[in-house]
């Protein structure tokens, strides 16, 4: 009976995991101002980069959170915590750069590439503050 425990404990968490990474993706790409599926599509580089940059951004203090939590709402909670600060970090890197989307759309690398490393960075630090 313990690994049914067990496997049902994973299910929820890998699903639930799933659940909010499709919430993420689908608040981050209403906040942003241009299409990054239709970017990504065109084969826009700077697109890929700075929405991949985004998810692992968010998928790294979610797995710390999974890791870390003590129960379901627990979860749910450093979850919506983790897209916070993703929000976050976007909303700084347009602070800095106020024409990021037009910079994205554009093809820029850099920026893209720039993009993608603030969010990576900033989910690595949240993740690494989520261990208590």
């Amino acid at each position: 009976m313990h690994i049914l425990g067990s496997l049902l404990a994973f299910c929820s968490y890998f699903f639930i995991g799933i659940a909010m990474v499709l919430c993420f993706l689908f608040v981050y790409t209403r906040i942003t101002p241009h299409d990054e599926w239709r970017l990504i599509k065109e084969n826009n580089v700077a697109a890929s980069l700075a929405f991949s940059g985004s998810l692992l951004g968010y998928i790294i203090p979610l797995s710390s959170a999974a890791i870390n939590s003590v129960s379901i709402p627990d979860y749910l909670i450093w979850g919506i915590i983790a897209l916070v600060v993703q929000l976050l970090v976007y909303g700084g890197v347009r602070l800095y750069m106020p024409k990021l989307s037009d910079k994205i759309i554009n093809s820029n690398t850099a920026a893209g590439i720039f993009m993608g490393a603030a969010a990576l960075a900033g989910g690595i630090f949240n993740a690494a503050c989520m261990t208590w």
